[in-house]
């Protein structure tokens, strides 16, 4: 399948993968040079080019977009106008109006959309899902979920208040979909309601959490941002508890964080009393080779994109998850501006529907 990527600092990583799992890359795009110039000799053959519309003109199965955070829908949307399939990172849309136009786009176009959101494929996730799928937790009430950096303090301001830079120009609540796209996928529902919190209020950009109202009346709590004391600098942890067990990733550094503690009460068990163990996913392959753990998710995304393409499987997780889990980070940021009120995130056109196909097709 003949594929484009647009952005190639976090693109050129994705370039790599579409490779290894046999997709063709056959243009990519940025708008720096140097970054075009180091991307040569790992992008054979592929035409590089400065503008993201010169892609448009290229015979093209699918295209990646891994151009600036809040930049991806209207590459999208042209590109779904298009025909081409398109994977695209986060956020799906920076507005309610941008992701209805851009859901608009994906239902009317004959190639499809997927969000390029690998915490949803990560092991502890995998994991995780099966154990509520299985019905080991009963109905599930509260979900947490991290996403943080460990990061010295010259360093976070270095990133976060270099205007150049997206993340000098997003809102602090505005990455989250690393835990809200794993939060819906895990409970099949859909955001109804957020408030959003600073962290530190002497530092309200580096760090917030968010307590988010689900479709289905469960909590859920995310954390994201800058904080100290994690094993890795870039920290995932989930945590489920549900009204007979409890399901999260283990707190360790190296592979056990990618395992996952599972406690069953007593009273929920045959035999009587409680019952703890911890779980170790099974390893994703390749070609027959095992996938590093870091590399699992994104292998996954990959290889779903190409399913999709080839084969018309439904996407891992398709337009509305995405906006969905995109406006949670919106609707927080006014949470935060008016003082951590309470606010609906906006409900997007047929998003019970879209539930229901997914249950269905097995994808949720």
């Amino acid at each position: 399948m003949r594929t484009g990527v647009v952005g190639l600092r976090r693109g050129l990583h994705l370039a790599d993968w579409c490779r290894k799992v046999g997709l063709e890359v056959v243009v990519a795009c940025d708008r720096d040079p140097e970054r075009r110039a180091a991307a040569r000799a790992r992008l054979p053959g592929a035409v590089l080019v400065e503008r993201w519309q010169e892609l448009l003109g290229h015979r093209l199965d699918g295209v990646v977009l891994a151009n600036d955070f809040d930049e991806h829908a209207p590459l999208a949307i042209a590109f779904l106008d298009r025909g081409v399939h398109v994977l695209s990172e986060s956020a799906a849309c920076v507005d309610a109006a941008e992701g209805e136009r851009l859901i608009a786009a994906a239902d009317r176009s004959s190639a499809t959309y997927s969000f390029a959101e690998n915490y949803v494929a990560h092991p502890h996730v995998r994991l995780i899902r099966r154990a509520i799928e299985a019905g080991e937790l009963g109905r599930v009430s509260l979900i947490e979920a991290d996403y943080l950096h460990g990061m010295s303090p010259a360093d976070v301001t270095g990133l976060i208040g270099d205007p150049a830079h997206w993340r000098g120009r997003i809102t602090p609540t505005a990455y989250c979909t690393h835990t809200l796209s794993p939060v819906l996928a895990l409970t099949d529902a859909w955001p109804v309601e957020v408030t959003a919190f600073p962290v530190d209020e002497a530092d309200p950009r580096a760090a917030v959490v968010m307590a988010v109202r689900l479709s289905t009346g469960a909590l859920a709590l995310t954390r994201h941002g800058f904080l100290q004391g994690e094993p890795d600098s870039h920290w995932s942890w989930i945590s489920v508890r549900g009204t007979k067990a409890l399901a999260e990733s283990v707190r360790a550094a190296g592979e056990r964080s990618w395992s996952v503690r599972v406690r069953t009460e007593g009273w929920a068990t045959p035999e009587g009393h409680a019952r703890e163990e911890e779980r170790t996913p099974v390893p994703l392959t390749l070609a027959g080779e095992p996938v590093a753990r870091e590399a699992e998710g994104t292998a996954a995304v990959l290889r779903a994109f190409r399913a999709t393409m080839e084969r018309g499987e439904p996407p891992l997780v398709p337009v509305r998850p995405a906006v969905a889990a995109s406006l949670v980070g919106v609707a927080g940021a006014e949470s935060l501006a008016d003082g951590s009120r309470p606010v609906p995130v906006p409900v997007m056109a047929n998003s019970r529907r879209e539930t229901d196909r997914r249950r269905r097709r097995g994808t949720s």
